[in-house]
């Protein structure tokens, strides 16, 4: 495929993501809307949070660094709707990990290329980078340690709400692919935001594990049409990821090529 081939594709195909994500984003918010105590503003602002992470991702996928403004929007806008929820874990999560990620993405991008726009026909995009056998091993251990840790908070915390009688019963599958996401989600964020191409592998494996937790949720029949568009929004998340793991695997192949030009 030629550069020129190349671009129209990936500019057709982020066209094609936005508005399919747009569209599900749209009827999760009416879904939502519709419920008896539906708090509108806070759903609308949610939504508006929602449609910057769609663009954050689509931008990402394209190694552009503008990714990192509509996703420090994106996160603004979930932690303020986590305080307003009182949901304290993924308030502190968002506003003291994700938060600050996107300054620390955003400047690191800086350093390796990355432009607003091209100048002189430059390539405006980030010069990617790839795990060495060393780090794949950091990576690996911190997921299964993250993981094993999440999982037995997450699970105690079923347990209490359980014996409190807040939830009808403690689904160990549920709770797993709970932690799974959680830990994939963070380590997928330190990936990105120093611009190393296996980050997609990341996201693919968040995007499945999401993707099945919305299949569990529809076929127990929990969440009604809202997990059915749910599972509709991470099928497009996941085409998202292919695509960006696609692009990444050319970008620091030239980012190497570069690298052996300059030694």
């Amino acid at each position: 495929m030629t550069p020129a081939a190349e671009k129209r594709f990936n500019l057709a195909f982020s066209i094609f993501l936005v508005l399919g994500m747009l569209v599900a984003v749209t009827i999760t918010t009416v879904f939502k809307l519709r419920q008896p105590d539906a708090k509108t503003f806070l759903l609308v602002f949610a939504a508006f949070g929602s449609l910057m992470g769609v663009v954050n991702t689509v931008l990402s996928a394209n190694g552009h660094i503008l990714t990192f403004v509509f996703g420090f929007i994106d996160v603004l806008v979930a932690t303020v709707v986590y305080l307003e929820h009182g949901i304290m874990g993924n308030f502190a999560l968002h506003a003291l990990y994700f938060l600050p990620m996107q300054f620390i993405g955003f400047w690191q991008w800086r350093r390796r290329g990355a432009k607003v726009r091209s100048e002189d026909g430059e390539d405006s995009r980030v010069s990617a980078r790839r795990l060495t056998g060393k780090q794949w091993s950091w990576l690996a251990a911190g997921i299964l340690a993250g993981v094993s840790i999440l999982y037995f908070i997450l699970l105690k915390v079923d347990l209490a709400a359980a014996a409190a009688g807040r939830i009808d019963s403690v689904s160990k599958q549920k709770v797993l692919l709970d932690a799974t996401v959680m830990t994939l989600n963070i380590a997928g964020q330190v990936l990105l935001s120093f611009a190393f191409m296996e980050q997609w592998f990341i996201w693919i494996l968040v995007n499945i594990s999401s993707i099945s937790l919305w299949a569990v949720a529809l076929a127990n029949g929990t969440g009604s049409g809202n997990a059915a568009v749910m599972l509709i929004k991470y099928v497009f998340y996941l085409l998202n990821s292919l695509n960006g793991l696609r692009i990444w695997l050319n970008l620091s192949r030239k980012a190497s090529t570069v690298d052996l030009e300059n030694c």
